[in-house]
């Protein structure tokens, strides 16, 4: 499972020029599954973005989880991030989950930050979408389950 965390004053994700979910200050989070990836590799993942502390503090350190600045999140499906380049100029995605495993786990993923986290807002799985953001940094940090 990989996680692009990307940390933002404001993001938003818009499926056919109407705006499905926005946030403010927080992380725009793309999310890659692979069929090897299930729920206990999920559970690591979403407790490791949440207590991730990549947010200033009062001294401008990156010292703050996301509770401590009542961030909220806006989590998209990427199947791209599995995409291998190793031969030729076209990606390949086979790396890349099932949909119907990959939107499982998404959902799982979704559920579980919803617990702990009062603003969580969603893409739409599949769909064509443009996500827009105000990368805060800026800061990005990649999540691969693999190295964790």
């Amino acid at each position: 499972m990989r996680f692009v965390i990307q940390r933002v004053k404001h993001a938003s994700v818009s499926v056919e020029g109407e705006v499905i979910g926005r946030i403010g200050r927080g992380y725009m989070v793309l999310i890659g599954v692979c069929d090897a990836d299930d729920e206990a590799v999920a559970d690591k993942m979403v407790n490791k973005m949440i207590n991730l502390r990549i947010n200033r503090d009062a001294e401008g350190k990156t010292n703050l989880s996301l509770a401590d600045v009542d961030g909220g999140l806006l989590l998209i499906s990427q199947f791209t991030l599995y995409a291998n380049c190793k031969k030729g100029n076209r990606p390949s995605f086979i790396e890349s989950g099932s949909p119907e495993h990959a939107n499982a786990l998404y959902e799982y993923i979704i559920d579980k930050c919803r617990e702990r986290v009062p603003v969580v807002e969603k893409g739409s799985f599949g769909a064509e979408m443009a996500v827009e953001l105000l990368n805060d940094g800026p800061f990005t940090i990649i999540l691969d389950s693999e190295k964790l």
